[in-house]
């Protein structure tokens, strides 16, 4: 077995056996649920993908930080981290859309604007709380799947972060009507999303941009949706998670790849001066510090 793939089995092992372990002792002691107390606990678990990162570059592989992208690259990346933080305004707008067209809702579905501000900036403030996950799943797993290359290794990550929430799925923490019906339906979006993200890690060099992107997600798309149609009757189908948002997310991903856009490697990610290794060695020790 190559050090590689020794690195890629442990990272799956901490990540996903661990968040599943912590969430499983949750329950059965009755503490994982939708509340507060579940909540802090559901985050506990979602820190386990960057705990499996750190220990898998520098227990196992000992291949060190350099292509993590923990350097913001706010001068270069700024347009990425833009699309990520604002995407999700559309592809509600095309949901409420859909809905109105099909009859699923009625006219007309208004949000207080302090709600959706509130959203908006939120996403901002906790961006950086996703680095749990984010440093994990695109800052380590993506890069060394299919050797690198963007589109399948952006697909399979996405498969493997969404059955990674199938836990959660089942206590309810989507909304679906059916969680069962969920648990096929989650991972679809987090491969159509995880393409996305994947595409906004490698071209802008910096985790941090997908960070946002997942934080944007949960705080504008998650959010809004949910105050317009969580108790729809329609949830599995008008939620930012679900069947409607594939259509935009589709869409983009159609142009994305026809553009060329996938035509991206593990090589755009890796610093090529000794200065950038630096830079991204004490931007994990930060982290690290954070974490502790």
């Amino acid at each position: 077995m190559s050090t590689r793939t020794k690195g890629i089995l442990i990272y799956l092992l901490i990540a996903v056996g661990g968040a599943w372990g912590i969430w499983a002792v949750a329950l059965l002691l009755g503490a994982l649920d939708t509340g507060p107390r579940g909540q802090v606990i559901v985050a506990a678990g979602a820190f386990m993908p960057a705990l499996a990162a750190v220990i898998a570059r520098v227990v196992v592989t000992r291949e060190g930080f350099a292509d993590s992208g923990l350097r913001p690259r706010f001068r270069h990346a700024w347009p990425y981290y833009l699309l990520a933080w604002l995407l999700p305004l559309p592809v509600v707008g095309f949901i409420v859309a859909l809905s109105l067209l099909l009859g699923l809702s009625q006219a007309p579905l208004t949000l207080s604007p302090a709600l959706v501000i509130a959203a908006i900036i939120g996403t901002l403030v906790s961006a950086p709380l996703f680095i749990g996950e984010e440093l994990g799943w695109r800052g380590y797993l993506q890069l060394r799947l299919f050797g690198g290359r963007l589109l399948p290794a952006a697909l399979l990550t996405g498969l493997i972060w969404g059955i990674f929430h199938w836990p959660l799925i089942l206590i309810g923490y989507e909304g679906y009507e059916n969680v069962l019906l969920g648990l096929a339906i989650f991972p679809v979006f987090t491969m159509f999303y995880s393409l996305l993200l994947g595409w906004l890690r490698a071209r802008s060099g910096s985790v941090w941009v997908a960070c946002l992107g997942h934080a944007a997600a949960n705080g504008s798309g998650g959010a809004l949706t949910a105050a317009l149609f969580l108790h729809s009757g329609h949830f599995i189908l008008l939620s930012y998670v679900g069947v409607f948002a594939w259509v935009p997310l589709g869409v983009l991903w159609v142009l994305l790849v026809l553009s060329g856009q996938f035509r991206l490697s593990a090589s755009h990610l890796t610093p090529s001066t000794n200065a950038s290794q630096e830079e991204d060695g004490a931007a994990v020790a930060a982290v690290s510090h954070q974490m502790a």
